[in-house]
């Protein structure tokens, strides 16, 4: 789903994934009606005749709960789930506190989400391989950036995949939001980043020694938008609904739009999504960018890829109307006195040939009502060619060499080099060589919000990693440069991965974005760990990254163990199985794994890896609470917890990656 206005965010606590159940005092008392709302609607025609009345039913209606699962699937293959229950339904009947627990619990641990049905169609619509490295330009609060990241992994084998997701927020709040929801699925192929979308900056990378420009392999475009399709869950949005939020926001939305075509590979593919069902903020948008782009870019019919998503194609013609109730068809009739407010990019394009070649129909509108969800709109673009203001440029002489001006959206630079160099250059198919001017150093980066740690990758001779390799044993293979902490100085607390390719993107980017959050952490100091030769014990974070390439200190558990180990804080090693128990007794920091027979299905037919460390006399597993309650589910053990008992200070074990409990999602 889009996002609201920025005022709107300011003024809304919860974002745009506040939903009926988080309502607060007023908000049952709102009237579900606008007049101007209807007015406005019946005028455009974006409704089928005869169905706006089912249309404004819906609208008033509930939304109904819709869960996605974690899974490497894409959706509908029985990995999204749909209810005929609210979300206030699931959270106050007494009759489902079981299923509301398990809800909660399992999102929190990151084996489901909340998202809403039309939500999950612009990620499904990109098309993503874990080759591919992706940009989603306005994040927060980070649901369809979870499904990104899961498609990244569709290949749970492959520990790094090649490609990576930046996500990035204009908000800097809303950014650990982001990170909060990004962290549930413990990726090393994700960064967190914090800038305006409208002109986030250009990023290098090193590509077989020399810099070059990092182009996106895909990007999504969910755009801050008026939110109209949002009245099912945003309740207040029935009464500050105007024709005045969609003009307000139009030109935000389409530099956005543009800054994202201009990063966009040749070749790679963009998705434009609002959850308002305005054309302004829709259509206008598109056919802009369409006549910007001059046949650079395509509008794809992207109607096979979800066949079975009811829809309704874009419009070629529409209408603007002002607060006052003044409606303009084009943008001759516009008075000079509104020229601020109203642009011409808002209006349908004059030529009609021009028009029918768009394909404006190609656009999907999904209207609540016909498959009892949220309004929605979405566009998938292909870029076939270099934007054109990335071709043009302009000569000056000098006593050297002839420079080329190159003209970005958000940056005008000169480099002093020939005219086949410059225009390699503006297309993105070389870089600056050695001995070619470039553009005046960057001035410094202006740091709002909160003040983040450094990433330091650490070094092949670093005596902390060191240690590390011989004491796990880790494969020759091992992506050791890859490890980084988040300080230069003192003793290192946590030590993170990213993946070889955000690792390039750090590197070459320090000075140039704002990062908030990147990788897993994978190992967390523990000073009682020196007696058995590494002062660093597994993370269950990042257990299923490393668990590859650790060739020692695994101990072979079975499913009687893993209860054990998950229902008590510190059992002592006598209540192991007589197996686990004599391998445990020889190793300190240990990996408890878990593997599937398949000769006796009423087990768990998937691995478990936990991580642990046995003590003297007693074992203990360094699971975060939610993921204990996963995994005993999985082995039938019953995790409700009456409400009486809810209150009740968790164990030690259960602090360890508790989270954000009080982000109830459901």
């Amino acid at each position: 789903m889009g996002k609201r206005s920025r005022q709107r965010q300011k003024n809304q606590s919860g974002g745009r994934d506040r939903d009926n159940a988080g309502w607060g005092a007023g908000y049952a008392d709102i009237v579900k009606e606008n007049k101007l709302f209807e007015h406005y609607y019946k005028e455009q025609g974006l409704i089928p005749e005869g169905e706006f009345e089912q249309f404004m039913e819906a609208m008033r209606e509930p939304l109904p709960a819709t869960i996605r699962i974690t899974g490497y699937k894409r959706y509908p293959d029985e990995q999204a789930w749909h209810t005929n229950m609210s979300r206030k339904i699931i959270r106050k009947s007494p009759l489902l506190e079981k299923f509301h627990q398990f809800l909660v619990s399992e999102t929190e641990s990151g084996n489901i989400s909340r998202q809403e049905a039309v939500s999950m169609i612009p990620p499904l619509l990109l098309s993503i391989e874990s080759h591919h490295k992706i940009l989603d330009m306005c994040a927060a609060p980070g649901s369809k950036t979870a499904q990104l990241i899961e498609m990244l992994h569709a290949d749970m084998d492959v520990p790094f995949p090649e490609g990576f997701v930046i996500a990035n927020d204009v908000d800097n709040k809303r950014c650990y939001l982001l990170v909060h929801q990004a962290k549930r699925l413990n990726s090393p192929c994700i960064m967190v980043v914090n800038h305006d979308a409208s002109c986030i900056p250009t990023l290098h990378i090193t590509s077989d020694g020399k810099k070059d420009i990092l182009f996106y392999d895909r990007i999504l475009c969910d755009v801050p938008c008026s939110g109209d399709g949002t009245m099912r869950k945003n309740i207040d949005v029935w009464k500050k609904w105007t024709t005045s939020n969609s003009l307000h926001l139009h030109g935000l939305q389409l530099r956005i739009a543009i800054r994202g075509v201009e990063q966009l590979a040749v070749g790679g593919r963009m998705v434009y999504s609002t959850c308002s069902l305005n054309p302004i903020e829709d259509e206008a948008v598109i056919a802009a960018l369409l006549e910007k782009s001059e046949g650079s870019l395509e509008l794809m019919d992207a109607s096979a890829d979800l066949p079975g998503l009811k829809w309704m194609p874009g419009v070629n013609s529409w209408k603007l109307m002002t607060k006052e109730g003044q409606w303009y068809s084009e943008w001759s009739e516009v008075p000079a006195k509104r020229h601020t407010q109203i642009r011409p990019t808002m209006f349908p394009p004059n030529d009609p040939e021009k028009l029918a070649d768009m394909h404006l129909e190609r656009c999907m509108r999904i209207l609540p009502h016909h498959q009892n969800t949220g309004g929605f709109f979405v566009a998938v673009l292909l870029k076939k060619a270099p934007m054109p203001w990335n071709k043009r440029y302009p000569k000056v002489i000098c006593q050297k060499k002839t420079y080329q001006t190159f003209c970005f959206s958000s940056l005008t630079i000169s480099l002093c080099c020939s005219a086949e160099e410059g225009a390699a250059v503006a297309q993105g198919t070389v870089t600056q060589q050695d001995g070619v001017c470039g553009p005046p150093p960057n001035k410094k980066m202006k740091l709002f919000g909160y003040k983040e740690d450094p990433f330091v990758f650490l070094t092949e001779e670093d005596p902390v990693f060191t240690t590390i390799q011989s004491f796990y044993d880790l494969s020759p293979d091992f992506p050791k440069l890859n490890v980084l902490t988040r300080t230069h100085d003192g003793k290192k607390r946590h030590l993170y991965m990213v993946s070889k390719e955000l690792r390039n993107v750090l590197l070459n980017n320090s000075e140039r974005m704002k990062v908030i959050n990147t990788g897993v952490k994978v190992w967390s100091r523990n000073s009682d760990g020196e007696e058995f030769g590494c002062a660093f014990r597994l993370a269950q974070e990042g257990i299923y990254t490393l668990q590859p390439y650790i060739r020692s200190r695994m101990i072979t558990v079975s499913v009687e163990d893993i209860k054990v180990l998950l229902t008590q804080e510190n059992p002592y090693l006598s209540k192991l199985q007589d197996d686990a128990h004599a391998q445990a007794k020889k190793i300190g920091i240990i990996v408890l794994k878990y593997i599937p027979n398949p000769n006796n299905p009423i087990d768990p037919q998937c691995p478990i890896q936990l991580c642990g460390w046995r003590g003297k006399t007693s074992i203990r597993a360094f699971v975060p609470r939610n993921e204990r309650l996963h995994y005993l589910r999985m082995l039938g053990v019953e995790v409700f917890r009456e409400k009486q008992g809810q209150g009740q200070k968790p164990s030690d074990g259960e602090k360890e990656g508790k989270g954000q409990e009080e982000e109830q999602p459901f």
